[in-house]
Formats: structure tokens, sequence, C-alpha cells
């Protein structure tokens, strides 16, 4: 068989995130040996740090793409060292060190104080961070008193989902890379969304040349996850979005309708519990999502044919608890989308009834031990997450996991202020409700074309927001712009500003003299997908944008990106920006 992706490398080399960043105290290609005026070399003890993080502070060592490891001519260094305790709290404590220690008049000595692996990589984040900050303030002293940082994570579990099913698999090597830098954030936990992009033995049409991750890669991923503290989890379809599947002959015998599968047939149980069984099977983790979204028309296709006309919610509630029953077998604790309760309740199939205020989700639906995950992408208002939330719990006793969303479906790069707007508000409600757990989602429908590596300001948000208490019912109490400007150079080497006005690509500017008439979208376009591919002879949009100024728009947009492309030397990442800027020329 014929795999039409990429041959995958599980050497990092092949990441976009790559640099060769030495370990052992050489000059960083990205910096000379010239003395700044203010410039911060980050020495890491690894070998003296506890066995539990070794490993995983020589990943983010070597493939950290800043330049502040092994950093040559700095004026000041710093040396990191990394002690367990037994508190909760991730702390960062800096010190000067005296000359009695043999140590240069710029020396200190950085301490950080954990509990888990991932409060210490989030802690080296955090160093990384506050060195850029020096750098920016021209090197003021932490003085012979210790600077203190501290910060507890306001979720159980903190993580983002990955979408591996609109034809692109992310490679081994770029997952990694991806995962150094949720660790240096201080996520929890990785969802790779497969709905067959994984291999089920046997079933050669299960994802037929869809690219599927083998069950080695997929503990390559795992076991990468585990040295930085992230639980990798799978998270697939077992009802709905199942039509890469369903479209072969192979199985038409579990198929009732095109997307959704046949509820209660036994061959359609034999199925999932080899899908189960393939995708769960490489992982550590004893957590799975096992989708149930928008399973729209599930009992009224084949179902009805040879079981007779049912309530939906019926059909529903029963497939549910018998793979709930297989993942119990398993070991497995099983999590699903929860818009179908909604819906299924409302007699509707449409998002219309999932985020209605009046619909009441269906009760009885739920088998304890399984997780609801509230998604919702949509809203900029903390009030409608937290009606939603409210209604979910009555349901269950429960608070629900909650879903957000970085803007990187059906466009070419992640619409960053929308963003970091919608992501704002759920989290805001998430941490109100004391959520056990916060997912930022990085969905690619119609074709995975946008670079996911976009999304990467978002993960940053939602992470240094995750980590802010709520005390001041302001989430953004210590996420501010220059905030993450720093911590988005220190840990990924991007320019912030540069890569929101990345997200310019779809704004639509406004017609000369609009003024007041101009409305702008509720929700942001996706404007440049569309101009790409417009049909030059057609043409059915342009009449659309006559009196808009999208030259000039793209014009301008195009020199700021490609110009922070090729100044990329200081912040490596930048050079991504060369696609969106291409697009826009």
């Amino acid at each position: 068989m014929v795999d039409t992706r990429k041959k995958q490398r599980t050497d990092d080399t092949a990441s976009p995130m790559h640099t060769d960043t030495p370990t052992n105290g050489a000059s960083s290609p990205m910096h000379t040996d010239t003395p700044h005026a203010s410039t911060v070399c980050i020495s890491v003890d690894i070998d003296g740090a506890p066995e539990d993080v070794r490993e995983g502070l020589r990943l983010l060592v070597a493939g950290h793409a800043g330049g502040y490891f092994g950093r040559r001519g700095a004026s000041h260094t710093w040396h990191v060292r990394f002690v367990q305790h037994a508190q909760h709290t991730l702390t960062v404590r800096r010190r000067r060190m005296s000359e009695e220690q043999g140590e240069q008049e710029n020396a200190e000595c950085v301490t950080v104080h954990y509990n888990t692996k991932t409060q210490a990589f989030r802690g080296l984040g955090r160093v990384l961070a506050l060195a850029r900050e020096r750098e920016e303030r021209g090197g003021v002293s932490a003085g012979a008193e210790q600077a203190v940082l501290e910060e507890t994570l306001q979720f159980e579990t903190l993580a983002v989902m990955l979408d591996c099913s609109r034809n692109g698999v992310m490679t081994v090597a770029a997952v990694h890379a991806l995962q150094r830098s949720m660790a240096l954030m201080g996520y929890t936990m990785l969802q790779l969304y497969t709905e067959d992009t994984y291999r089920v033995p046997d079933e050669p049409f299960f994802g037929y040349l869809r690219g599927g991750y083998t069950a080695a890669e997929l503990r390559a991923i795992d076991d990468h996850g585990y040295l930085l503290g992230i639980e990798v989890v799978a998270c697939i379809q077992t009802l709905g979005h199942m039509g890469q599947v369903l479209q072969w002959p192979r199985f038409a015998g579990v198929r009732d309708t095109s997307e959704v599968l046949l509820a209660g047939d036994p061959a359609t149980y034999s199925l999932l519990e080899r899908m189960l069984d393939a995708a769960a099977g490489p992982l550590r983790s004893r957590r799975i999502h096992i989708g149930m979204d928008e399973a729209y028309g599930v009992g009224e296709g084949r179902y009805r044919t040879l079981f007779g006309a049912r309530d939906g919610a019926t059909v529903f509630a029963e497939h549910l608890e018998h793979v709930a029953s297989l993942c119990r077998a398993r070991g497995l604790r099983p999590m699903i989308w929860s818009d179908m309760l909604f819906c299924l309740a409302a007699k509707r199939n449409a998002l219309h009834a999932y985020y209605d205020a009046t619909t009441r989700p269906a009760s009885g639906c739920v088998p304890e031990g399984v997780d609801l995950v509230f998604w919702d992408y949509y809203h900029t208002a903390p009030d409608v997450y937290a009606c939603k939330i409210a209604q979910h719990k009555a349901v269950t006793g429960a608070v629900p996991w909650v879903a957000g969303g970085a803007w990187t479906w059906s466009r070419m790069w992640c619409h960053l202020p929308f963003s970091l707007a919608s992501t704002r508000a759920s989290l805001l409600a998430a941490k109100r409700a004391k959520a056990p757990a916060y997912m930022l989602t990085v969905w690619g429908d119609e074709g995975n074309e946008c670079d996911f590596f976009s999304a990467l300001p978002a993960m940053l948000y939602v992470a240094q927001s995750a980590y802010t208490a709520q005390d001041d019912g302001d989430v953004d109490a210590d996420v501010d712009g220059a905030a993450l400007d720093r911590a988005f150079a220190a840990i990924c080497g991007g320019s912030l500003a540069a890569w929101l006005a990345a997200s310019s690509l779809d704004d639509l500017p406004e017609a000369a003299g609009a003024g007041a008439a101009h409305v702008p979208p509720s929700m942001p376009s996706n404007l440049s997908k569309w101009a790409l591919w417009e049909d030059p002879l057609l043409a059915f949009l342009s009449p659309q944008y006559r009196g808009l100024p999208l030259e000039q728009h793209f014009s301008a947009t195009a020199d700021r990106l490609l110009s922070s492309a090729l100044a990329a030397d200081a912040r490596p990442l930048d050079r991504l920006l060369r696609l969106p800027g291409l697009l826009a020329r």
C-alpha cells in the first residue's frame, strides 16, 4: 500500500523549530561572541538536577531556538538549578552569586523549586522570559536579596488538542517540537485527534492512503511527552465523523449514515474494540477521548431499517453506555464532546441548539465515569460560557472540561486576535467555575492548509492565563502584551507583534469613507483563503469587495511579514512568517 504522507522523520532535525543549539557551552550559531550591553547566558545544571527531569531538560536545552543556552560573550551568566519540593506551587528564586563562590561579577544563581515535571519545565520557560526581560531592561541586578516568582496551575489538566485528521498528519519530529514548546509553557496534556489516522491491525482500508500514525510512531510521541511531563491521550471518534472510514465497501455493514456508525450492531462494537486497542494501546495514559460530537442523524439511516424508529437520544445513550463499558474493560476513563446531549434534546441537528441558552441537555444519557467536554470557540462574553457550564453540571453533578479554540480551521494562518478574545472569555468562566481541565483545540477543517505553529501565541496566552490566580475577577491580571511578547520571544523565538499582524490576512479593510456604516464581522472571516482559490474567470467574490483597498492592505501586510522573515536571525521562528507574507504578496 502506498503512503501519501511525507516520509516520517523521528529525528528532530525535521522540526520547524529545531536549531543546532549546543549543550556543552559552545557558542550558539545565532549569536556572535561580541559582548552586548546586556545579554544573558543560561547554564543549566542538568547532571545535578533530580533524576526525573534530567532527560527532559536535555531535550529542552538541545532543541531550544532562542540561543540562551551556551551563549558566548554574554554580559551576565545565570546558573540554573532544580530542586523538588512538596508544595504544589512553582517557585523561581534568583540571587547574585558572591565572588567568594568563585564566580564572575555578573553571575547569578536561579533556583527552580518544583513539585511535578510540568512545573520544572515551565519554570525553565519562566527563566527564559526573565532573561529576556533582563536584556530589555539593561541588566538591572537582582541584588543580594532573592527575586521570587510564584505561581500555581489553576486547573488539574491543561491540554492542547491537535487535529491530525484533515489531510495533514503532523510528523513525529514536528509533534516533538510542539511538545517542547508546550513543556516550557506548562501544559500537562496533548491529545491527538485521529478519526482514522492511526493504524488498526488487519484493517487496510481503515485510514487508507491517509498517512495514519503507526503504533511505533505513537509510542515515540508518547515517550517524548513522558520525558517532558506531558500526558499523550488518544482522541478518536466512536460514532460520528466516520465518513473517511464508512466510504469503503469493507465497512458497509457498520454504516448507519454516510458519517455515523451503526449503533446497536455487534459488528460495530467488534470494530470499536480494535479501534480502542489500536489508539490507546501504544500510550501510557489511561484516559481516552471517544468523540461522539456532531453525530447528526444517529438512528435515522440503516438503523431505522434494521431496528425500527427510535428516539435519537435513546439510541445515543445506549451506544455511549456500550462504548463506555468497552473502555472500562480496558482500564480506560473516557470523555466525550457534549454537544449531542443538547442537540438531541432539542431535536435539532445544528449547533444552534448547543449554544442556545434555553436548551437543556438530555438527562440520563451519561454513564458514571464518563467526563463531558464543553466546547465553544465562538463567544467573547464569559457569561455565555458560565451558563452552559452550569447546565452541564446539572447533568452529571460535576463541572465539565472546557475547550476553547485557536482559530486555525478554514484558513491559512491562525486568527490570533479572535482566538485570544474567545479563549479569554472561556478561561475566565472556567476558572470561576473551578473546571477540572481546560483544553485549547487546534482544528484543521477544510484541508488543513493552516500552519499549526501559527497557533503558538494562542497556546502561550492560554498557558499564561491558566497559571494566573483568579482572585480579582480579571483573567488578564498578569497577561499583558509586554509580558507575552517577552515570553514568546524567549520560549518560541518569534515576534508576537509580527505574528499578530499576520492575522490581518483575513481582515477586511474598511472602504474609503465607510465611517460608521462599516460593520465588522462578529467572527473572523477567511478572506485570504477565498481570495487565493477564487476562480479568476468566475470571480464571484470580487464584486463583493469592490471599493475595498485590498491591494494596499495586502501589499502592506506582505512588506511587514517578509521583512520580519528576512530578519529572523534574532528571532528564528519568524522565518515561518514567509508563508503568510508570500500569500499576501
